[in-house]
């Protein structure tokens, strides 16, 4: 489970880059403005929700166990 969570969250910093590069080059050098910016964010806020409700799942299904924080009895 612990991989899932870090593939998705290096998936989600991924979408980022592209969007920050995206963001950076298109429109420069004459070229015309593309939406790839824009569907970059659109697939990292995607990833974002798949990655809560995967959480939220793992969670109802007992894959996982929340722990708490120690109360320091």
């Amino acid at each position: 489970m612990s991989y899932l969570i870090a593939f998705a969250f290096v998936a989600i910093l991924g979408s980022l880059a592209f969007a920050l590069y995206f963001m950076m080059k298109d429109g420069t050098g004459g070229k015309a403005k593309t939406n790839h910016m824009a569907r970059a964010l659109a697939i990292r806020v995607g990833l974002s929700i798949l990655l809560f409700v995967c959480i939220l799942l793992a969670w109802k299904l007992g894959y996982i166990q929340p722990t708490g924080l120690p109360t320091g009895r």
